[in-house]
């Protein structure tokens, strides 16, 4: 069923001023969003980058969400606030219609007898619950999941389907892990004796805290002997690696096919954009922001934009720029040499 809100509702919800168009009021519906080009009536868009605002004046929109700077180009209704993109959020959050992941305790499903099941635990076709189990208040698991020995999942948290979560794992309120997300397994920890490697098993666990969000297939490894945490309001894109005794601080965001190595800590407020890849037994800071490709192999204390990967360019102005890189410590001994002939 779709949603429709009025636009008085609206702006109260997500802190705006209305500024009616002519022919709006404030009961006018709202059922859904769109952008600035494809919307019309009962829709609302926004404008939170200053490029599209040629948009404002021809956009069918019945409404538009936009900073005071903008109102002057917005020939529709208004709705006037400081960040359009977070009313673009929590509007997107009222609207959403996004299906549960599950409707009720499925007939099909494997809960062992002795797990404590909150109010309103919902639990999908074919999921396994193991026994030790904790399930708080609204909880949702969905088609296919497994839920391991003795792991706590606090209040409104949800999985999608096929999630898997180790044994001992604790998860608080209000997270969402997408499908096919793995949550405990064993961390990459072996020695070698004589060429032969021996497993080395993993007795740590995996915390996680309130308002997490773990994208599509991303895994994170339990502790090895100490505990992989990952702190409140942590966002974790798709396909990301976090390897054992991590620690990921407070709103902390990482994007698609990033990978951080064992036992490091990254500090809190930190951005770490797509396929960057994080040395193991480092420590990052609160506040850094990566750019996407880098390689980070040594501490960072001060917080700042840090960056390390090649765009892309013409194959062979790449090729010319590699054949530069490959003759640099020559070039450098050569001006140490010219340096010191100066000198005397």
């Amino acid at each position: 069923m779709i949603n429709a809100i009025s636009l008085k509702d609206i702006a109260s919800a997500i802190g705006a001023q209305l500024h009616l168009a002519e022919g709006d009021s404030e009961n006018t519906l709202i059922h859904s969003i769109s952008t600035l080009a494809k919307a019309g009536d009962g829709q609302i868009s926004f404008l939170a980058n200053s490029k599209y605002r040629s948009q404002l004046s021809s956009t069918s929109a019945q409404a538009v969400i936009v900073n005071a700077d903008e109102q002057a180009h917005c020939q529709r209704t208004a709705l006037v606030m400081a960040n359009p993109y977070v009313g673009f959020a929590k509007v997107a959050q009222l609207l959403d219609t996004t299906p549960a992941a599950a409707h009720d305790i499925s007939s099909r499903a494997v809960v062992a007898d002795d797990v404590v099941l909150g109010h309103n635990v919902k639990i999908g076709p074919n999921a396994v619950i193991e026994r030790g189990v904790q399930l708080g208040d609204n909880v949702e698991i969905g088609a296919g999941c497994f839920v391991g020995q003795d792991t706590v999942i606090g209040a409104d948290t949800k999985l999608w389907a096929n999630v898997t979560i180790y044994h001992r794992v604790v998860i608080g309120k209000n997270c969402l892990f997408q499908a096919n997300t793995v949550i405990g397994s064993d961390g990459f920890g072996y020695a070698n004796e004589n060429g032969q490697w021996l497993k080395i098993p993993q007795l740590g666990r995996v915390l996680i805290g309130d308002r997490v969000e773990i994208g599509a297939s991303t895994t994170i490894d339990r502790g090895a002997l100490d505990d992989t945490i990952l702190h409140d309001g942590v966002i974790i894109d798709n396909q990301c690696q976090i390897a054992h005794n991590v620690v990921i601080g407070e709103n902390t965001a990482m994007a698609a096919c990033s990978v951080v190595a064992g036992s490091t800590n990254i500090g809190r407020n930190c951005s770490i954009a797509g396929l960057v890849g994080i040395n193991g037994h480092i420590d990052i800071c609160d506040g850094v922001f990566m750019t996407g490709m880098s390689m980070i192999t040594k501490n960072i204390s001060v917080p700042g934009v840090y960056s390390s990967g090649m765009p892309a360019a013409p194959n062979k102005d790449w090729r010319k720029n590699m054949v530069a890189l490959k003759n640099i410590d020559n070039l450098n001994q050569r001006i140490k040499t010219l340096e010191k002939l100066q000198t005397k």
